[in-house]
C-alpha cells in the first residue's frame, strides 16, 4: 500500500474551485489552475514565468498589505490577448512563503459576455413583479368584492366596513412597499456611530419578532465613523434581523450574531467614476439557521426571490438598493463549522 503524502501547494492550488494565480517575490506567475486557464482563455504555458502585469491589466490595483488581504469587487481587467472581463479580486499572502501571494479571480457576471445576463434579470424581475402583484392584490379585492355584495344583500355594515377598510390598508401598504424601489433621489450620507444604532435595532428586534432569541454581540470597540445614512441603515439592519428571525424557526440553536470589523483592502468602483472606494466598515448580522436554498442562493438580492413561500422578495432586494445608496456593498455567505448565515454589509469609513 502506498502511504498518503501531504499535498503539495500546487496540489492545492490545482484544487481550488476558483480561478487561482500564484504569484511569486518577483511578480511572476508561478503556479495556476484550471479554472484560471478557462477563465482567462490563455494555457498554462503561456501564464507561467510571464509578469502578473503582463497578463492581466487592472488586475495589481489591490492595496497590498504584508498582514491583511485585499479585495477589489466588480472591477475591469483585460487579459494580453484583449479579453475584458470583469471580477472580483481577491489577495492573500501565502503562509510560510514570504513574499508570494494568492490571487483569485471570480468572474461577477459570466453570462453578460453572451448579452443575455442583463435582459434575464430585468425579465426575471417583471414577471415576478406582475406575478406578485396579481396574487396580493387579487385577494384583498376578492373579499373586499364580498364585503359589498353582502352589504348591498342588506347585510349589517358595520363590521363588513371595517373588513374592506383592512383590506384596502393591506393593498395601500404593498404599493408603499413597491414605492421603495422607485426613490431614484441621491441618499444623504454622513458620519453615523454605528453603535448606538446597532443597539437601537437589536432592542426592537427582541421586543418583537426577535423575542427568545438569543442575540449576541460581537464588536470592534475601536471602530471608526461609518460614512451612511442613519435611517437607511437602521432600517437595513431591521430588515436583516426579521430575515435571521424568521430562517430560525423550527431550529434547534435559535441564535444571532452581531458583529463588526474592519476590514483593509476592500474597495468598490465610486458610483461618479473616478477610482474607487474603500469599505473599511464592516456589520454582519449572523444566525443558525439553514441558509438559503442552493438554487436561489445567488439571486437572494433580486427583487421577488424569496426561500419562503409566504416571503414577497422584497426585504433584500431593498436592503441591497440601499446600501447601495450609501455607496457600501452587502454580501451572503455560509460561512464556518457549523456553517452559519451571515449577511455582510461593507461600508466607506467617514474623513
Amino acid at each position: 500500500m502506498l502511504a498518503a503524502r501531504d499535498p503539495s501547494d500546487a496540489d492545492l492550488i490545482a484544487a481550488l474551485p476558483v480561478a487561482t494565480l500564484a504569484i511569486g517575490p518577483d511578480d511572476r506567475i508561478a503556479r495556476v489552475n484550471a479554472e484560471a486557464e478557462t477563465l482567462l482563455n490563455m494555457s498554462q504555458r503561456a501564464l507561467l514565468g510571464r509578469r502578473l502585469d503582463e497578463v492581466l491589466t487592472g488586475a495589481s490595483g489591490a492595496a497590498r498589505r504584508s498582514d491583511h488581504a485585499a479585495a477589489i469587487f466588480d472591477t475591469a481587467v483585460t487579459t494580453a490577448r484583449g479579453l475584458s472581463l470583469r471580477v472580483d479580486l481577491v489577495e492573500a499572502e501565502m503562509p510560510d512563503r514570504p513574499g508570494w501571494r494568492l490571487l483569485t479571480l471570480h468572474n461577477v457576471a459570466p453570462s453578460r459576455r453572451l448579452g443575455q445576463g442583463i435582459d434575464r434579470a430585468a425579465a426575471r424581475s417583471a414577471v415576478g413583479a406582475a406575478a406578485m402583484l396579481a396574487h396580493e392584490i387579487k385577494n384583498p379585492l376578492s373579499s373586499i368584492r364580498g364585503a359589498a355584495q353582502l352589504i348591498a344583500d342588506g347585510a349589517a355594515a358595520g363590521e363588513l366596513c371595517g373588513l374592506v377598510i383592512k383590506e384596502v390598508d393591506r393593498i395601500a401598504a404593498l404599493i408603499d412597499r413597491m414605492e421603495d424601489f422607485t426613490d431614484t433621489r441621491p441618499c444623504a450620507v454622513s458620519a453615523i456611530n454605528i453603535y448606538p444604532l446597532l443597539a437601537h435595532s437589536r432592542d426592537v428586534a427582541l421586543a418583537g419578532f426577535a423575542r427568545g432569541i438569543t442575540v449576541e454581540e460581537r464588536y470592534d470597540p475601536s471602530l471608526p465613523l461609518a460614512l451612511g445614512n442613519h435611517d437607511a441603515l437602521l432600517q437595513v439592519m431591521l430588515n436583516l434581523l426579521k430575515n435571521a428571525a424568521a430562517a430560525l424557526d423550527g431550529s434547534n440553536e435559535r441564535r444571532i450574531t452581531l458583529a463588526t470589523a474592519y476590514r483593509h483592502g476592500i474597495t468598490v468602483a465610486a458610483r461618479e467614476g473616478g477610482g474607487r472606494v474603500a469599505l473599511p466598515i464592516e456589520i454582519c448580522v449572523i444566525d443558525t439557521g439553514p441558509g438559503a436554498p442552493d438554487d436561489i442562493a445567488e439571486h437572494l438580492f433580486d427583487p421577488f426571490v424569496s426561500s419562503r413561500p409566504e416571503g414577497k422578495g422584497l426585504g433584500l432586494a431593498l436592503v441591497d438598493k440601499l446600501i447601495r445608496d450609501m455607496g457600501g456593498l452587502v454580501q451572503y455567505a455560509r460561512e464556518g463549522h457549523p456553517a452559519t448565515t451571515v449577511f455582510r454589509i461593507l461600508l466607506p469609513r467617514a474623513h
